[in-house]
Order: structure tokens, then sequence, then C-alpha cells
């Protein structure tokens, strides 16, 4: 268990809000939540402050955006409700929600509410915490969750509005660049030629799914049984490329250096058994651009630590860790390109 980011702790004096302001709006909408005694912050996280939420009978999770000057588009609070209450009756696990508040005057930002899942995180990439004989369940469940979500019917489900459906990598190398450019607290030359190289190299968009935008095994809740009870953490969430949104997941075999041999010891699927598993799962076909997929992916993850950077200069970042995390643009942009040189 990863003390730094596991469990809650004393709200930060910048992140608090007014709990008899938030008492009185859910008296006034009736809510099923009653009343919440006190609150605490959860420790994990980057984006938007997340709280537990203590009332007499249970616990629930309160997720806001954060207060101050934001990247525009980012920490949308109202699209993660909307996706996790489309897919609440699917077999891709996710938190009941229970209400969504836009009004800013009640906890200082928009909010919404959701199930508290009483269950495991493993914040180590490879679920270092556990036996490495339980570590093959724990990413064949992993596998399970990204390849389920990528299965439904998105149309079916009230989301064909969410996000446009095609040229979702063109959409996203715009958007991430432009998000660098907007948070660059210095010149990184790999992002520059990274975003160069991505809309040259582009392969056609065979498939179009939900994608979650950020699945990582520290977004899933565990039970004692090593399933999944629930994914969260759907800020970056849309309609686009599943195979894209599976090769930012499958990042940790390369970030990882995760050969065949280092995969064995740790008791994890190599990535093509993973790869193939994912496959079989969701029956889709993957050919030659799988690496311009991992190559997109560490942009994007590049682009997203440079986001962090940016939101520690702008006073808004929600972690202690966010100088670190954002030290790691630098580094991820020069593999990207190292990889990029190679198929040039």
């Amino acid at each position: 268990m990863n003390e730094q980011f596991s469990g809650t702790k004393e709200v930060a004096e910048n992140l608090a809000f007014n709990l008899d302001a938030l008492n009185q709006y859910l008296e006034e909408i009736s809510s099923e939540i009653g009343r919440v005694l006190d609150y605490k912050q959860f420790k994990g996280g980057q984006s938007n402050p997340t709280y537990q939420l203590n009332t007499e009978n249970k616990k629930y999770v309160l997720r806001r955006k954060p207060p101050g000057k934001l990247l525009k588009s980012a920490h949308a609070v109202d699209r993660e409700y909307r996706v996790l209450s489309a897919l609440s009756e699917t077999p891709v696990p996710t938190p009941k929600t229970f209400h969504l508040c836009e009004d800013d005057n009640v906890v200082g930002t928009a909010f919404y509410i959701m199930e508290c899942c009483d269950g495991n995180i493993y914040w180590d990439p490879v679920a270092s915490e556990i036996p490495a004989e339980r570590r093959k369940i724990i990413f064949d469940q992993m596998n399970y969750g990204i390849a389920s979500l990528h299965s439904q019917d998105y149309i079916a489900l009230g989301l064909e509005d969410y996000g446009k459906p095609g040229n979702y990598i063109e959409r996203q190398v715009s958007r991430w660049s432009r998000q660098y450019f907007d948070s660059e607290t210095e010149v990184l030359g790999s992002m520059h030629k990274l975003i160069d190289w991505l809309p040259k190299r582009m392969p056609e968009q065979k498939y179009t799914s939900i994608v979650h935008g950020d699945f990582r095994l520290d977004n899933l809740i565990m039970n004692n049984e090593d399933k999944i009870m629930a994914i969260l953490d759907w800020e970056l969430s849309t309609i686009g490329d599943p195979l894209a949104d599976f090769g930012y997941h499958c990042l940790l075999w390369h970030v990882g250096n995760i050969n065949d041999t280092v995969a064995s010891d740790l008791g994890i699927h190599n990535e093509k058994e993973y790869v193939d598993l994912y496959l079989s799962r969701t029956k889709m076909e993957l050919e030659s651009e799988w690496e311009f997929y991992i190559i997109f992916s560490l942009f994007k993850v590049a682009a997203i630590s440079q986001g962090i950077l940016g939101r520690v200069r702008d006073g808004t970042a929600a972690s202690d860790f966010a100088v670190e995390m954002g030290k790691r643009a630098k580094s991820l942009a020069d593999l990207g390109w190292e990889k990029a040189k190679k198929i040039s």
C-alpha cells in the first residue's frame, strides 16, 4: 500500500468548501444522500480534487473541478458524470452516480457525487504490492476492463454526441499540441518534432468506441478477489479510436522497459500476450500501425505531464507530486522521438 497516494487526508486549505452550503443544497434537491457530517480529501489524483463524504449511514465520493484558472475543455466533470451514468447498466465496472451540480455557488466549482467503492487501488504499475502469482489475474482483469469498455455500443447508450466519431488521432494531436503550448514552461525539442511528425504518419481509423483516455492500473478499484469493482477518472473520455486508447494503456511495457524476461519475472503478460488477449476479446484486428499508436501515446502523456507542470505554475495543481510528474514530459517526448526516428 502506497501511503503517499492511498486513503484520505485533511483537506488542503485552497481546496476546502463550505459543508453547510453543500448540506443546504442537498436538502433543497431532496437528495437520497442525506446530511454530510464531514469530508476528507483523497490523496491520489492530479486533476479533479476528489473527496470522501461521510454521512450518518454511508460514504460517498464528491469530485469537482479545481478552483482557479483552467485550460479550455479540461476538468469537465459534467462529461465524467454523463459517461458513468450511461455505462451503469453495462458490464463495464463503474461506480453508481447520484447527482451532478453545475452551480459554482455550492462548493465553488461544478461537482458530482458518486458511489464510494471500498476496495484496493494498486499504485505501482506492475502491482508490486501483491505476490507475483496474483499479478497475472490483476492484469487479466485490467485487460477485461478496457476490452469491455471498447466493446460497448456507444450509440445504443445515448452517447452518439459524446464526441466526434472520426479523425480521433488528428483531433487528439491538435488538442494535446495546443495544450502543450498553453502550458509550456521550457522548449522541449523532441516535443516540437513529434508535433510536426505525427500528422504526417496517421493511420486510418478502423474502429470507433467510447475511449477512456487514461486507462491504467491506478485508475481501477479491485475487490479482495482481484476483480474490478470500478474504473475511475473519466475526465479524458470521449468517442474515438479504441486502438489508440489501448496503445496508451500499453505504454507500461515501453516506459517501464518490460521485455519478455522482465514480464516473466514479474509474473505478468508480455506485451504480445496482452495485446493478443485484448484483440481476442474485442474481435478487432491490429496491423503495422501499433508502433504509431505507441509514439502517439508517448506524445500524449508528455503533453499531460507538461499540463500538470503548467498548473503548478498557475497555482491550480491538486497534488504535491505535480512538479515531479511534470518533469516526466521531457523524457517521454525524447523516447517518443527516438521511436519515431526509427520508422521515419
